[in-house]
């Protein structure tokens, strides 16, 4: 039996608001550098991630509140997420890699269909983190600011340990407060890299590709 609280559910959202607000941010200051195609993976990823948050809180505020237990709100969360982040890196990849053109870039043929089964989802988390991550730390290298890249390495490492801390027995409140604080760092970190990026100009920033 789960060991939720009902303040524990309510803490598992900020995680989930951080993000999406820094997401928001990326998408306003970036709309002008992308393609349609690019735009439309990195809005897609920012979405399913913060729905997948979004839905596995309440469900544990189902859970805790009422005594009701909706599982797939939960079994949902790590696929949905998984994939989220998968679109969001490779739209902010294809951003930095590809010509941006105003009929966008064609970015179906190097996205392949797969069927992903639940093994592989760390990985493609891992992958699609890691791209959206390291496509935020060349922009903040374009724009000379090092303090911005720090901030996002360690908002990757927060969210590697989240993939560690999901191996252990979260039944016990314990662990799912030290994963609940280890994720609103990481996703607090995530905003405030967002928000520097911001602050420092990044909507105006011109991309140049070879």
């Amino acid at each position: 039996m789960n060991d939720f609280s009902v303040g524990m559910a309510l803490f598992d959202y900020l995680p989930v608001i951080f993000f999406a607000i820094g997401g928001v941010i990326l998408l306003r200051d970036l709309y002008n550098k992308m393609s349609k195609g690019a735009f439309a993976l990195f809005a897609a990823g920012v979405i399913d991630v913060t729905m997948a948050g979004a839905l596995k809180a309440t469900w544990k505020l189902l859970y805790a509140g009422a005594n009701i237990d909706i599982s797939a709100l939960n079994a949902m969360f790590f696929p949905v997420q998984s994939i989220g982040f998968l679109l969001a890196g490779v739209g902010i990849i294809a951003m930095l890699t590809h010509n941006q053109s105003e009929k966008g870039t064609k970015l179906h043929s190097a996205v392949p269909v797969v069927s992903i089964t639940f093994p592989y989802l760390v990985l493609v988390m891992v992958a699609g983190l890691g791209l959206m991550d390291a496509g935020l730390c060349i922009l903040a290298k374009k724009m000379k600011k090092p303090a911005v890249i720090a901030v996002f390495v360690l908002s990757f490492i927060c969210c590697l340990g989240m993939g560690y801390l999901s191996t252990k027995d979260f039944e016990k409140a314990s662990m799912n407060w030290i994963a609940e604080g280890v994720n609103f760092c990481g996703q607090g970190l995530f905003l405030l890299g967002a928000w520097m990026l911001h602050k420092a100009g990044l909507s105006e920033l011109e991309l140049k590709k070879d």
